[in-house]
């Protein structure tokens, strides 16, 4: 008798047990997809941070190299990846770390970068990334002569699918948009001018103090004001003997469709640390002037040939 209650109280136990261990199982799968759905954003994180970015190309300033709707994929580790430099999806700029890079942007690179700000601006306010095709490195002399781009005095050839779309403007005709203000450039007459590098020594004076003041302030400084000594203050201190003590290393910026791309010759000298990394590829392409709402037309309008392109 005492033998049948131990066994029914050993499968009640038993009972108990499974009913635990199914209520588990049933628990942890929800769970198991929670960690799975926070691994792979983990995952997808440390891959757009660190390796690959999605870029979609919003204008035609790189036409016919890349064509509005174009879909990119644009290497990080190329030039040394970064944390960071906002909080996402918002406009507010964070410290960020940068990593070691396998080189240095080269001519000729396509790279996509961090905009400064119009010419007028110390710093955007809004976060933008911006794409073109590097055509001057610091220290390299620019000019443009008639649409002849020359670096350091000798031709730098168009890219082979680079275009114009309009009448040269005539040396001597100035652009009120150009940088630096006052230069009475144009887009298709410009320069000389020398990209600047760390350690070099600009002079600035009451001649061109308006044109040299935004990149002075861009470079970290609060005021740059012309004293009553006719002498250039920086924060408070006139500049030692008239030059400016360049702090960082700058490139040059254009686009492949010279007359329809706001670029270096239009806002001023792009940071290397504004670097955000190297067009890589086209992984994908349409039309995408097409609405989404308009589905066949757009998956019509596939650019077919495109996809898998590799960018040069």
């Amino acid at each position: 008798m005492q033998s049948n209650n131990n066994q029914e109280k050993e499968n009640k136990q038993k009972q108990t047990l499974n009913k635990k261990t199914d209520q588990k199982k049933k628990k942890s799968k929800p769970k198991e997809y929670f960690d799975a759905l926070v691994y792979a954003a983990v995952v997808a994180f440390i891959i757009k941070v660190l390796l690959f970015e999605a870029y979609r190309i919003p204008t035609g300033s790189m036409e016919e190299t890349l064509k509005i709707g174009d879909f990119l994929l644009v290497t990080k580790f190329t030039y040394g990846a970064t944390t960071p430099r906002n909080i996402p999806f918002t406009n507010y700029r964070i410290p960020y770390l940068k990593l070691p890079g396998f080189k240095n942007p080269k001519l000729g690179d396509i790279i996509v970068f961090d905009f400064p700000g119009e010419r007028e601006e110390v710093e955007s306010p809004e976060v933008l990334n911006y794409i073109k095709r590097c055509v001057g490195l610091p220290g390299d002399s620019i000019q443009i002569i008639n649409r002849v781009l020359y670096n350091n005095g000798k031709v730098f050839p168009n890219p082979p699918q680079s275009k114009f779309i309009s009448n040269i403007q005539p040396p001597g005709l100035s652009n009120p948009r150009i940088f630096p203000k006052g230069s009475g450039w144009n887009e298709d007459n410009y320069g000389p001018i020398r990209i600047p590098k760390e350690g070099d020594k600009i002079k600035v004076d009451s001649s061109n103090i308006e044109g040299w003041k935004i990149f002075i302030m861009r470079e970290g400084h609060k005021d740059v004001k012309l004293g009553s000594d006719k002498r250039v203050y920086v924060d408070g201190i006139p500049l030692e003997d008239g030059f400016y003590n360049v702090k960082r290393d700058y490139l040059f910026m254009m686009g492949d469709n010279r007359n329809n791309s706001l670029d270096c010759r239009f806002w001023g000298f792009m940071p290397v640390q504004n670097v955000v990394g190297e067009a890589f590829m086209i992984y994908w392409s349409w039309d995408a002037n097409i609405p989404g709402s308009d589905i066949i037309r757009l998956l019509g309008s596939i650019r077919w040939s495109r996809i898998g392109q590799l960018i040069k």
